[in-house]
């Protein structure tokens, strides 16, 4: 609470005490009383004015204070009236009646809103899981009747997979800790599967792909590692025109074990770089890849971070490398051999 503003918002006190003073003082004169006792009795009167509404400001600003900051604490600050002290003056007891209104008012819209996008959620997932169903079978109508035709038709099945998954993942990703597993796992297990999600598109690519040994388990989910990869392998493929290499490889330094994924692509331009995580950030490159629409990586970061596994991007002209950091835990180790 600011005291200049204190000040103003007191000025008719003030006044009206001063124009109590002056009244008394006038009726004193009129009655023949000493000039020394009636400036007494006004310095007196003002003294006593002034001690009260300084002692009333700076109550009232500690309270207004307390107030504050434990509405700062909160995280639902609209639940301040829940711990608030019920005011004893008839004005504030209004400002707290509306507080408690409108906390009743929000709390119906959170529900109205959190089963809204339950239904909504509910659904996606059940779209999901059926129209996975129409794909599986053009897959095997195309595994059954090899031709260039259905080749073709068999590499655009895996896109719509992608994307359906790429859907549901992100569906998911706000409650991702009801839906993972963590385990030991090996990664060059869980790389050849995603290069196996992805071979009919690397095969009409002609991509090179090499793989180096990874002998060093990591604790964490292989499906949505695997999801993450897979978006990897999509972006290296899409952003680089002319004969595709990819490279996987691990290193392990200090309490890390890094999994790197390099491509021989355009590369992201350094202004670029640091906002590629961000959801709807396509960039330079997106102007040139009509088909990017910023929420792949968006969404490997959002799930590497519920995962708690670092994710950063280095890139030049020559390509990119996008690193997976999986923690060393050597309690983790010894519990789960």
């Amino acid at each position: 609470m600011n005291g200049k503003q204190y000040v103003k918002n007191q000025l008719p006190i003030l006044l009206l005490h001063l124009c109590g003073i002056l009244g008394v003082s006038l009726f004193l004169i009129a009655n023949n009383c000493t000039l020394s006792g009636i400036v007494f009795l006004a310095a007196l009167w003002l003294v006593v004015v002034v001690c009260y509404l300084t002692a009333a400001f700076f109550s009232r600003k500690k309270r207004l204070n307390q107030l504050l900051f434990l509405t700062e604490q909160l995280d639902e600050r609209y639940l301040i009236a829940e711990l608030m002290p019920v005011p004893e003056k008839a004005e504030e007891q209004v400002f707290y009646q509306i507080l408690k209104l409108a906390e009743a008012s929000m709390l119906e819209k959170i529900e109205q809103s959190g089963r809204a996008q339950k239904a909504y959620q509910e659904y996606i997932e059940q779209w999901i899981h059926e129209i996975r169903t129409p794909i599986t079978a053009m897959h095997l109508l195309c595994e059954n009747n090899r031709s260039d035709f259905t080749r073709e038709l068999l590499t655009e099945l895996e896109n719509v997979s992608r994307y359906t998954e790429q859907t549901l993942y992100y569906a998911r990703s706000s409650h991702a800790q009801k839906d993972y597993l963590i385990r030991e796992i090996r990664l060059d297990t869980v790389v050849h599967d995603a290069i196996a999600d992805n071979k009919y598109l690397l095969r009409q690519s002609q991509a090179v792909v090499t793989v180096d040994p990874m002998e060093s388990p990591v604790y964490t989910d292989d499906k949505w590692i695997r999801f993450i990869l897979n978006q990897l392998i999509s972006n290296a493929i899409k952003y680089t025109p002319n004969h595709p290499q990819l490279h996987f490889s691990t290193v392990n330094a200090k309490d890390y074990i890094h999994l790197s994924v390099r491509d021989n692509g355009i590369g992201i331009p350094a202004c670029d770089l640091p906002r590629i995580f961000e959801k709807g950030f396509t960039g330079h490159n997106g102007r040139i890849v009509k088909s990017s629409t910023g929420i792949g990586l968006y969404l490997c970061k959002r799930l590497c971070d519920k995962l708690g596994i670092g994710l950063r991007a280095d890139s030049d002209t020559a390509g990119t490398t996008v690193v997976l950091s999986f923690h060393i835990n050597d309690f983790v180790s010894e519990i789960c051999p």
